[in-house]
């Protein structure tokens, strides 16, 4: 799918496999530095990985300083590629980037990715840490009055919250749909519908954000699958225990984020169900994709 993995085990357990390029670009990096205009950010649409960093990207103000291209949400046996050559770096294939960083790369071309325009080369593909430096590492380009999103005061809390919502929901819905065998889909199913019952829980309070009042990391990291979970999750996915518009206070907190600018702009629904229905043919060998659900249900 948008992320790597490996085949699946013998129990039939989907399995991510780790990123491999894992370099940071910080503010004391002789090699990577911190430097406005020199990466380019690749993203799909599609992809709630890649979504969100735009989404931080967005909301910290980093438009100017971080560029960005977009590859076609359909991949094909190359994988990503650019409807058009990408104005910048002059590539039609995401696959030329990473065989610029390592010729005898031969993983799966995932998104998002961070390019160094001077060499064509992918700095990272490591979608959990790229998010956490656009908050830490390049506070000098951050717009005035950006929100914090990594607080140092939360972040024991935090990282455990979002160590919780990856492992159960954000790569629970990716175990359970591409499980091969009843045993693992049943876990992963489990899992998932217990993890948003205990966010169900967290958010009956009335509180606005996970954390509280304070817009960070982990709602961003939330919001890009639950944009996604009745349009794709939910039937391509068999996650169907519950829609999201079925639980009500995920559902009024989905639609609270996506009405937020920096949210709802960025959602591609055309993009995401197209993708989902038409890269999996083991799972939808017809290729149909739905006609649904109603979206606007979001705005209204």
């Amino acid at each position: 799918m948008t992320a790597q993995f490996s085949a699946e085990t013998r129990a039939g357990e989907f399995i991510r496999q780790p990123n491999r390029f894992t370099d940071r670009i910080t503010r004391d990096s002789d090699r990577w530095p911190v430097e406005p205009g020199r990466y380019r950010l690749i993203w799909s649409r599609a992809c709630p990985w890649a979504h969100r960093s735009v989404i931080v990207r967005g909301l910290l103000g980093l438009s100017d300083a971080i560029s960005l291209g977009t590859v076609d949400p359909v991949r094909d046996e190359r994988g990503w590629r650019f409807a058009e050559p990408d104005p910048v770096l002059g590539i039609t294939y995401l696959a030329e980037a990473y065989r610029a960083a390592d010729p005898a790369y031969e993983g799966r071309v995932t998104v998002p990715v961070l390019v160094d325009t001077r060499s064509g080369r992918v700095v990272t593909n490591d979608f959990p840490q790229l998010t956490l430096d656009f908050s830490t590492e390049w506070l000098d380009f951050h717009r005035p009055g950006a929100p914090d999103l990594y607080p140092a005061d939360l972040r024991p809390g935090l990282d455990a919250l979002m160590r919780d919502i990856y492992t159960d929901v954000n790569n629970g819905v990716y175990r359970a749909g591409f499980a091969t065998s009843q045993e693992a889909y049943d876990v992963a199913y489990d899992k998932l519908f217990a993890r948003l019952d205990a966010l169900e829980e967290r958010l009956s309070d009335d509180r606005r954000y996970l954390m509280g009042d304070r817009l960070t990391e982990a709602d961003v990291r939330l919001f890009t699958t639950l944009v996604r979970f009745d349009a794709v999750y939910h039937g391509h996915f068999k996650c169907n225990r519950n829609k999201l518009t079925e639980l009500p206070y995920l559902w009024r907190y989905a639609r609270r984020l996506f009405q937020t600018p920096g949210f709802g702009e960025t959602v591609d629904f055309d993009h995401i169900k197209r993708h989902y229905h038409l890269t999996h043919d083991r799972i939808n060998p017809t290729r149909i994709v739905p006609k649904g659900p109603d979206l606007r249900a979001w705005w209204y």
